[in-house]
């Protein structure tokens, strides 16, 4: 088999954990009757599947998985931020080209790709002589294309260790969720963040910053800055995304995820960790 196309070793590493994770969940879920956190955990479950199943691919696997994510969440975007179909195409072109050039060298954040990628975004409206919402559309076309493309091209880029850094940053969620149930009803861990998100307390920022740190050090890939990366993502992704949401006047991404809404709404701290990572990759 291609040394390219074997699978990321770290995946033994990351199988047994999320399989833990899961099982011990699952069977708490089997003494709570709410029936919004089992929907979830099915959704976990398959994501899981699909995770692990497409690393076992190695570089070529990841691509895949990053693309597929980037379409879905593109035209989840391009909804909420009321682009075009032309505007969405480019997002959606961009998430399957940008991951399978990384497996050939390419370098997306770099100064000519960014260059490239900013008239690419410009394009449909100025082809369409768009004068009303022109610049509008090339804006948010433009961070589409840093925020979902390029961002996820690190799950490409990162190799193996974005195995630890999905695991990480899927803990972190449920350490979020675990945070603010247990000690975010009262006292000064209750206080919200941010307005644009008002149900995300610090108690869910400790929670999420002790499941974090745990995953990665089951894991073995405990560094300070993947740390820190990670924490800082699941609050900046939640609370941008939330943005987004409010400025669309909807509650969810979509509606299609069981438990979750929409892509955007499972991926958001994740694709806020990828660029906090890229910038040292």
């Amino acid at each position: 088999m291609p040394s390219w196309l074997s699978p990321y070793p770290e995946l033994a590493r990351a199988v047994p954990v999320i399989a833990g994770m899961l099982l011990v969940t699952g069977v708490l879920l089997l003494f709570v009757r709410n029936a919004e956190l089992r929907r979830r955990w099915r959704t976990w479950l398959v994501a899981a599947i699909l995770l692990c199943t497409t690393m076992s691919f190695g570089g070529p696997g990841a691509a895949v998985f990053a693309a597929g994510l980037g379409v879905v969440g593109s035209l989840e975007y391009g909804r909420l931020m009321g682009l075009r179909a032309a505007d969405r195409t480019v997002l959606v072109a961009a998430s399957v080209v940008v991951p399978f050039s990384v497996l050939s060298g390419f370098t997306p954040s770099s100064v000519p790709a960014v260059g490239i990628g900013l008239v690419v975004a410009a394009l449909p409206p100025l082809l369409g002589q768009d004068a009303e919402r022109g610049a509008t559309r090339a804006a948010a076309t433009a961070f589409g294309l840093l925020w979902l493309p390029i961002a996820l091209s690190g799950i490409v880029s990162l190799g193996g260790t974005v195995l630890a850094v999905c695991v990480a940053v899927a803990f972190a969620d449920v350490g979020g969720w675990c945070g603010g149930r247990a000690l975010g009803r009262s006292g000064p861990l209750s206080r919200s963040l941010s307005t644009l998100s008002p149900n995300k307390t610090w108690a869910g920022v400790l929670g999420s910053g002790v499941f974090a740190g745990l995953a990665l050090v089951a894991l073995s890939a405990w560094t300070p800055w993947l740390h820190a990366a990670v924490l800082a993502g699941c609050v900046l992704g939640d609370l941008l995304e939330s943005m987004f949401k409010r400025g669309a006047g909807v509650k969810d991404a979509g509606r299609w995820l069981p438990g979750f809404g929409g892509l955007l709404d499972r991926i958001d701290s994740l694709l806020i960790t990828l660029i906090l990572l890229g910038v040292t990759a």
